[in-house]
């Protein structure tokens, strides 16, 4: 059962349902960041021989030049912001501390005394990654932000991922795990209580969260990677009155296995437990970590470490030829060692387990919440997203353009929908393509209403360089994405 498990997770050949269904394991990885200086410095060993051997020579040498020619100076639009990421804990029901990144942008420029309004920005996560995904996207946004709009991003770690865990776990058995399941339910509950007691609140006495003033309307934008994608949708159609728009990057249509047998709340029965140890240990190998990374993105420099990837410096180059390193002094960090940093501690193999027999969201599926809900829905995809392929998200943009016929007055009909591709782009088009994603983002968040959403450029600039290649932004159009082929037709509609 391990075994097909293992095939079913990461070789995604068996069919094309299969390929598609997996990506809501977006790598499946867990638990708290406690692994020991030696299994870093292994891991970086181990990746450094690989990507050595996968790189040639010549390509490596033109992109240290491209870096040291160039260090992203779109990174500094206005020499008198100053950027800044904030770590924080959020207790969840009173019990499970959360912990989040707040991203925000902070201007010495005391003779401005224009009205600025706050923008409120929600990153998710795909799935065994925490915040650190986000913090390119996070820099970016920050960078390319127009002076009259103060974008405040978060970034959250789900419970039972990253740095999210019971106070005191023990392997599913202590009195904290006790009864909990690890569930699409249980972070959509997360994540509204995050967004109504943590983003949309603004305690006079607390400076650090930018209270947010009242144009915006008391809601915030929702921007969801992966099984991200998922739960914004699901968030989306519960809380609509929360929620300014909802960009949805490679959303997963489906949640995991739900697997008979067991509703997932901890302790785990027998053959759960056993099942969900020795498949845990098997995916959070180094190897296949690497496998996984490989498939979901098209460069391999974009998470081998080549370049610094963190909220200061992203993109640079760890080191030249010649041996200079980057501004801020620090190496590139392979992102395979986050990943794996993530899985050393007491409660992961609990966790997976629960995930594994966990259900999807309880209500309506994923195309029926797609279809209610009365936002201003943007689909941003990687084109070369071997799983959640273009044709999934021309079944998406359907699936969106159909509320022009809604008469229920809910306001759906009017809501805008846009589907921009990103070629050269895998799976996590936010870690891997940031400035792209935020050249396409800035002026749809900076939009005034649904009208102005369907219209605004936003491909306007078609060729993006990232440091490590080119990216080509391509809008599809709802023509094209209703003239879906039918094998990609057939393929879509086995999945969600």
């Amino acid at each position: 059962f391990a075994a097909l498990c293992y095939y079913y997770y990461y070789y995604y050949a068996i069919t094309a349902t299969v390929a598609i269904r997996t990506t809501a394991f977006q790598p499946p990885i867990s638990i708290r960041r406690t692994t020991t200086s030696n299994n870093n410095n292994n891991l970086k060993h181990q990746q450094s021989i690989i990507s050595s051997s996968r790189i040639k020579h010549q390509h490596h040498e033109s992109l240290i030049r491209r870096c040291s020619s160039s260090t992203h100076n779109h990174h500094n639009n206005n020499e008198n912001d100053q950027y800044q990421l904030e770590k924080k804990t959020w207790m969840f029901q009173d019990r499970y501390p959360i912990a989040y990144e707040i991203a925000t942008t902070t201007t010495n420029n005391n003779n401005n005394e224009e009205e600025v309004t706050t923008v409120p920005i929600v990153l998710l996560n795909g799935f065994g990654v925490g915040s650190f995904h986000q913090h390119r996207l996070m820099r970016q946004l920050l960078s390319d932000h127009q002076q009259k709009k103060k974008y405040v991003i978060y970034g959250i770690d789900y419970l039972g991922q990253g740095n999210s865990w019971p106070q005191h776990p023990q392997d599913g058995n202590s009195e904290d795990e006790y009864q909990l399941g690890y569930s699409a339910d249980l972070w959509l509950d997360q994540l509204f209580g995050f967004v109504t007691e943590v983003v949309l609140s603004s305690p006079p006495d607390d400076d650090s969260t930018t209270a947010l003033n009242s144009n915006n309307n008391n809601k915030v934008h929702l921007i969801g990677n992966s099984v991200g994608g998922y739960l914004a949708t699901h968030l989306t159609h519960h809380h609509p009155h929360l929620i300014s728009t909802l960009t949805l990057l490679n959303a997963t249509p489906v949640w995991g296995l739900n697997l008979p047998g067991w509703d997932g709340k901890l302790p785990a029965p027998a053959v759960p437990k056993v099942i969900g140890r020795e498949l845990f240990d098997l995916i959070r190998n180094e190897d296949v970590i690497r496998q996984y990374l490989e498939a979901a993105y098209v460069r391999v420099e974009a998470f081998d470490g080549t370049f610094v990837d963190g909220f200061d410096d992203w993109g640079c180059c760890v080191a030249s030829s010649s041996g200079a390193a980057c501004s801020s002094g620090r190496g590139g960090e392979p992102l395979g060692v986050k990943i794996r940093a993530c899985t050393e501690g007491d409660g992961g193999h609990a966790a997976f387990a629960s995930i594994l027999w966990s259900a999807p969201v309880s209500d309506v599926s994923f195309y029926e919440a797609l279809e209610q809900i009365p936002v201003d829905v943007l689909l941003l995809f990687g084109g070369d997203d071997p799983w959640c392929t273009e044709a999934v998200g021309k079944r998406m943009h359907v699936t969106l353009a159909s509320r022009r016929n809604d008469d229920s007055g809910d306001g759906a009909a009017a809501a805008a929908c846009r589907f921009v591709t990103l070629e050269n782009v895998g799976h996590c088009p936010n870690h891997e393509a940031p400035t792209a994603v935020t050249q396409v983002l800035i002026p749809w968040l900076n939009a005034d209403g649904s009208e102005e959403r369907r219209v605004v450029p936003l491909d306007s600039v078609r060729q993006i360089q990232e440091p490590w290649g080119e990216v080509v932004i391509r809008e599809v159009s709802i023509e094209e994405s209703e003239s879906l082929g039918l094998i990609d037709r057939v393929v879509s509609s086995m999945v969600g």
